[in-house]
């Protein structure tokens, strides 16, 4: 079962999971993110026989008792995504989150609970990471501490409600297999990219300041441009999905950082750059106050990942966001409003 299943990441899982037929997937979605009505019009052309897909939303909690019967494993990836919602409607954020993940963890406790389940976190548990020191050069920030990035052992400090909802949610997650004995895994993720995801001004960042650069439209950068992430292409993140679940036994109630680590880490204004570079086309940009809680640096360290699973990141950032330009220009469908 996947919640959000029509979403980015849910799009990329769904096709890579749909190929093994012995595979019975449950896609789950209530189609309320701009975009994902297309992703889900797409996939269910291809006519799997392996594949249904359940209009639903997280907060129903009579749903979600009906349909998690049986489930062998669980991703959940629907969610309230964007830190600047959360400001405007909190309750929304909250209901959606940290509610919505706790009904489908008692659903699977009720009618799954030996199934996996697997959480998207995020790296804004983590907070601002203001505590740290900081060096700023010509294009980017840099962490004097952490150099390698961000572990699992950096301190929490929910900050922004959608902070809140997500870290509520994530602990939630967590204390699951500590309390119930159920297979949880959680993922506190970083800036994942790719195909098939619907960016915009508030979510998606990589996407949308390619969209907007084809376009010839602006962007608005929060802050100055120089805040860095590391970039994760999906096909790598559903990788450490699949290993995650196909080790659950060595994985249940951890929590791992991922993200491109170092080598795939870019400021806002290098990723302008490259994409100038690439498209040929100037990025028209203006700047607007920093938006709570942003980081102004966070970087995966991934030591934990790679030690427990074997895993790091196959696809460079640099290429990976290339080749994401060309299928962007190859796939105008997705994008046509």
């Amino acid at each position: 079962m996947i919640t959000g299943g029509a979403g980015f990441i849910g799009t990329n899982l769904v096709f890579d999971l749909v190929q093994d037929p012995r595979n019975k997937i449950i896609l789950f979605d209530n189609l309320s993110r701009p975009g994902v009505e297309k992703n889900l019009k797409f996939i269910l052309s291809q006519g799997y026989k392996n594949l249904a897909f359940i209009k639903g939303d997280i907060r129903n909690y009579k749903l979600l008792k009906e349909i998690t019967r049986g489930v062998k494993s669980v991703v959940h990836l629907a969610a309230q995504v964007a830190v600047t919602s959360s400001v405007i409607d909190p309750v929304y954020d909250f209901q959606v989150n940290a509610t919505g993940t706790l009904y489908l963890l008692e659903a699977c406790r009720q009618n799954a609970k030996n199934a996996i389940f697997l959480y998207a976190s995020t790296n804004k548990v983590y907070g601002d990471l203001a505590h740290l020191k900081i060096k700023e050069t010509s294009a980017r920030y840099e962490l004097v501490q952490r150099p390698n990035g961000i572990s699992e052992n950096e301190l929490l400090d929910f900050h922004s409600p959608y902070g809140c909802s997500k870290g509520a949610a994530d602990q939630y997650v967590r204390d699951y297999a500590r309390i119930y004995g159920m297979k949880t895994i959680v993922f506190r993720q970083s800036c994942i990219y790719g195909p098939y995801q619907h960016g915009n001004v508030d979510q998606g960042w990589v996407v949308h300041f390619i969209l907007q650069n084809l376009a010839h439209q602006s962007v608005t950068i929060y802050g100055d441009g120089k805040q860095v992430r590391d970039l994760l292409h999906v096909k790598d993140l559903i990788d450490a999905y699949k290993k995650a679940m196909y080790m659950s036994g060595e994985c249940v109630g951890k929590v791992f950082n991922i993200g491109g680590g170092t080598k795939n880490s870019f400021s806002l204004l290098e990723l302008i750059s490259l994409i100038e570079k690439t498209t040929g086309n100037k990025m028209k940009y203006v700047f607007d106050n920093w938006r709570p809680g942003d980081q102004k640096v966070f970087i995966s360290e991934n030591k934990k990942i790679a030690k427990e699973m074997n895993w790091k990141p196959k696809i460079s950032a640099k290429k990976g966001v290339m080749e994401l330009i060309s299928w962007i220009k190859s796939h105008p469908e997705f994008y046509l409003k």
